[in-house]
């Protein structure tokens, strides 16, 4: 479980496929001895299992491995040498919840419609997947590549926006983003089980 509070930027060093797997190797800014093997470290908004590390230059490398299902379903099958990634690791008992609830189980891949400035803030319109869109409610809360943010405005079409201050944007990938670009997304806990009560998840016409 996390937060959605990026504790790190973390850089891909090397993407390797072998045996129907993908491996990603990440240097990261955490100390080796913080990095432990089984661990799970949140990836830009997908939960992945440390599976090898070493010391690197700023801190540690440490790989992770994923499926060909998550690479379909999420923005990590674009991943290669140089991507930026946003990290968390898992939450452990007393840890200060600053977020809301995330669980690195993307619902689905979103597409980034605008980028707008306001100010010194940034507001992002993002077009979400029309099965998911139902749960991103205005004030609601909703990750995005990892990072826990307040939803500002629910839109009719569908879309929904998102407004950014200038500390998220600065120590996040968020700061990246442009129209066109798909970021991985997960829907608040609370608006999924809010649906299931009033079934609202359940399939068109039933």
């Amino acid at each position: 479980m996390f937060t959605g509070l990026v504790t790190d930027v973390g850089t891909i060093r090397r993407a390797e496929h072998r045996n129907g797997l993908t491996r990603f190797e990440v240097v990261s800014g955490y100390p080796l001895a913080d990095i432990a093997l089984g661990a799970s470290v949140m990836h830009s908004g997908v939960c992945l299992t440390v599976v090898d590390m070493g010391p690197a230059d700023r801190g540690a490398w440490f790989a992770v491995e994923a499926v060909p299902e998550t690479l379909s379903k999420t923005v990590l099958g674009g991943w290669a040498e140089g991507s930026r990634v946003n990290l968390e690791k898992s939450l452990r008992l007393g840890d200060e919840l600053g977020g809301h609830f995330v669980f690195g189980h993307v619902d689905g891949v979103g597409e980034v419609i605008s980028v707008e400035p306001e100010g010194q803030s940034f507001r992002v319109t993002i077009r979400p997947p029309a099965v998911i869109a139902r749960y991103f409610a205005t004030k609601g809360s909703a990750a995005i590549d990892g990072v826990s943010l307040t939803v500002a405005a629910a839109l009719p079409n569908g879309d929904f926006q998102v407004a950014i201050i200038p500390h998220t944007w600065e120590v996040t990938t968020l700061s990246a983003l442009k129209a066109g670009d798909r970021v991985n997304l997960e829907i608040d806990m609370l608006a999924r089980y809010v649906a299931r009560m009033i079934g609202a998840d359940a399939p068109e016409g039933k």
